[in-house]
């Protein structure tokens, strides 16, 4: 079913360390009650189409929020806010925990919340959706889409990412969907073969798909990367795992 009509808003929640930032909401008419998604936004920023993506969700009947995680970093034009954010290295993944959390918080609190919540992520959201499934029990559900460095090399670890989620797998709280082209680098195939070894290792609930002729990105129809195929059956995929998880 979807709703036609919607509410969205900008709201204020506390964040990490009870630091304030913007998130954007959207919750579908009617009475409910609804399930949430969460969505983690990717590296690119808190852009137009994460806010776009909220507001599927709830078309979809889901109450949706994004948060912004660049918050910190200044306003403005989220592209030049995200530059910033990579040449300082990313963000903490501990903030984005904390700031996801908040997020997880406010959707638990709405009035006509069904009582489950899932996560969703691509990119470094999809890293950051498992990575926040590995350290919380509060989520249903977690989508990541072709999330890369869930396997890093020791190389890569510092203050801001000290842990390799992968590391984590065997702490993950709730089934995860995973989505990948089988071209992608970030993740490469063969580090997605790595992570599905893990989560069969440790039991978990998972299912993983992936598509040929596509590469990272394969959702996002504002690029040269977006396969309409793959980005169609994808999605379905997306809403029929959360139906899955997410319905009362």
């Amino acid at each position: 079913m979807t709703y036609r009509g919607m509410t969205v808003e900008m709201i204020t929640i506390k964040g990490d360390k009870g630091d304030p930032i913007s998130a954007y909401v959207a919750k579908p008419a009617g009475a409910g009650p609804f399930p949430a998604v969460v969505l983690v936004h990717h590296l690119p920023g808190w852009s137009e189409l994460y806010i776009e993506m909220t507001r599927k969700f709830a078309h979809n009947g889901y109450i949706a929020i994004c948060a912004n995680l660049y918050e910190r970093a200044g306003q403005g034009n989220p592209d030049d806010v995200a530059a910033k954010v990579r040449a300082e290295g990313g963000v903490p993944d501990a903030q984005v925990i904390g700031d996801t959390e908040a997020a997880v918080k406010w959707a638990r609190a709405q009035a006509n919340h069904n009582g489950k919540v899932g996560i969703f992520g691509s990119c470094s959201g999809g890293r950051h959706a498992f990575l926040y499934a590995c350290h919380k029990s509060d989520v249903d559900a977690c989508v990541d889409l072709w999330g890369g460095r869930v396997v890093m090399t020791p190389e890569e670890l510092n203050a801001k990412t000290p842990t390799s989620p992968i590391e984590l797998t065997k702490n993950l709280s709730c089934p995860l969907l995973g989505l990948f082209g089988n071209e992608d680098r970030a993740p490469s195939p063969e580090q997605v073969d790595q992570h599905e070894a893990e989560l069969k290792k440790h039991g978990k609930n998972y299912e993983f798909h992936r598509y040929d002729g596509a590469g990272h990105g394969f959702f996002y129809y504002h690029r040269p990367l977006y396969r309409v195929e793959a980005a169609l059956d994808g999605w379905g995929k997306v809403f029929g795992f959360f139906g899955k998880h997410l319905a009362r």
